[in-house]
């Protein structure tokens, strides 16, 4: 506390005024050089004039002539020897500097009114106070990055973004599976899996995506590479032949084919050598495992692939694979990365874009679409590839195949895909058009060559 001098200040208002204003001045005063060296040569704290500096702290009181002085320091015991020793070296030091020469008495003198007193709690660190102020931080950071991250993420997540972007029907959505690593084609146990089926969807619904002109030779490409569409290609070719369709697959990627690899047709000769007139085209073309689908692997990379595919050979060749089969599937390199692509599918019917989820951005997809326009390529529709499949339509899809399965068993014989497929008999007297190699279904009526 600080008090005037009767015989240095008359009248308690003027005392007052003068007060209040020195008492900021003093607030500084508390954290000085001069008061910290004063109280380090003391040497009761053990402490050096900067640590000394660092422990303290002194706030004035609005409107008053008091002093409020903080020490914090990790042991109780030295915090109240240093307050004990500030308090009396900042007594001694105001009295020095408030004396004028040639007097003895001071203008102000200081006066200790409370304390020093020791906290019985520490004041840092405070954990419960300190977790939940880290969880409210926590939650606020995480709803800032999930904003951030969905205003920066323009990678395309669902099929209805899919559609909007292209202005393309959306035909399938094919859902992510993690055996697909092991087992690319849908056959033996993945035939009746829920990527399995979404092929079928994806067949059904390119039947019926311009009814007054089917396409019958269909492209299957993607923005960039990884999106999964050498598979798709495969896999509906695979689900073409089960509803007894007469299919070629042709390997038109010639720079990274693998369509030879996941049908295991071997490498050989192919697609290559047929447009570089080396080999006949009934010689190139392999049945795939006793059935209707013919495969035409993609042969030797040569080292003009976008020539070979825009020569006419190639048009040519494509004339006559219409001659053998009812749909011809070709597998092409992506949109982006070359013009391979474009080139094939302007010689196509159309071209089915295969998109995959979280992967492909929207501006890569938007330049696809637009390569595709630039050559009036028609775009018959896009397939949402690795898409996150809701679980109760998951569970609904098995528990509806399981019983499926249980009754279907009683009227056919089991396939290899897993489904229960009418006799040849039934199948003859049925549709005695159809080629053996596939199950003849109601839902596809067969395109007049």
């Amino acid at each position: 506390m600080l008090a005037p001098n009767e015989q240095g200040i008359t009248g308690a208002y003027t005392g007052s005024l003068f007060l209040e204003q020195r008492v900021k001045s003093y607030a500084d005063l508390l954290t000085s050089d001069r008061l910290a060296q004063a109280v380090a040569a003391d040497g009761d704290v053990g402490l050096t004039a900067q640590e000394i500096q660092r422990r303290v702290a002194a706030k004035p009181r609005t409107d008053t002539v008091l002093l409020d002085t903080t020490i914090t320091d990790t042991d109780q015991a030295r915090a109240l020897r240093l307050a004990e020793a500030v308090s009396t070296a900042f007594r001694k030091l105001v009295q020095t500097i408030e004396t004028r020469p040639g007097e003895k008495d001071p203008l102000v003198k200081i006066e200790v009114v409370n304390g020093p007193r020791v906290s019985p709690t520490p004041v840092s660190p405070q954990p419960t106070r300190n977790l939940g102020v880290g969880a409210l931080l926590g939650v606020l950071a995480g709803i800032g990055l999930a904003m951030l991250r969905g205003l920066s993420d323009s990678a395309v997540r669902d099929g209805a973004t899919l559609s909007r972007i292209t202005g393309a029907p959306l035909l399938a959505q094919i859902p992510y599976d993690r055996e697909v690593r092991r087992s690319q084609l849908i056959t033996g146990a993945a035939g009746r899996s829920p990527r399995a089926e979404s092929m079928r969807n994806l067949r059904t619904n390119l039947r019926f995506v311009d009814l007054q002109e089917p396409a019958r030779v269909i492209a299957v490409t993607s923005a960039v590479q990884g999106e999964g569409k050498s598979t798709t290609a495969c896999n509906l070719a695979i689900a073409l032949v089960e509803a007894g369709w007469r299919v070629v697959l042709v390997d038109a990627d010639l720079r990274r084919p693998q369509v030879g690899e996941y049908l295991d047709v071997g490498a050989g000769v192919g697609l290559t050598d047929v447009l570089l007139g080396e080999v006949e085209l009934a010689d190139a073309l392999r049945t795939w495992r006793d059935t209707s689908l013919l495969v035409l692997p993609a042969g030797a990379i040569p080292p003009n692939p976008s020539e070979l595919l825009g020569s006419k050979a190639m048009a040519d060749l494509l004339g006559a694979v219409r001659e053998l089969a009812d749909i011809v599937v070709i597998d092409t390199a992506p949109l982006l990365a070359v013009t391979d692509g474009v080139v094939v599918s302007v010689q196509a019917d159309g071209a089915l874009l295969v998109t995959r989820q979280g992967r492909t951005d929207t501006v890569q997809l938007t330049a696809a679409v637009e390569a595709l326009r630039r050559v009036d390529a028609r775009l018959l529709g896009c397939a949402l590839n690795m898409a996150k499949l809701d679980r109760a339509a998951a569970t609904e899809y098995y528990a509806y195949r399981a019983g499926g399965a249980e009754s279907g068993s009683r009227h056919g014989v089991r396939t290899g895909a897993g489904h229960a497929a009418p006799t040849q008999a039934a199948r003859s007297a049925a549709a005695p058009g159809l080629p053996s190699g596939g199950d003849a279904t109601t839902e596809f009526s067969r395109i007049p060559r």
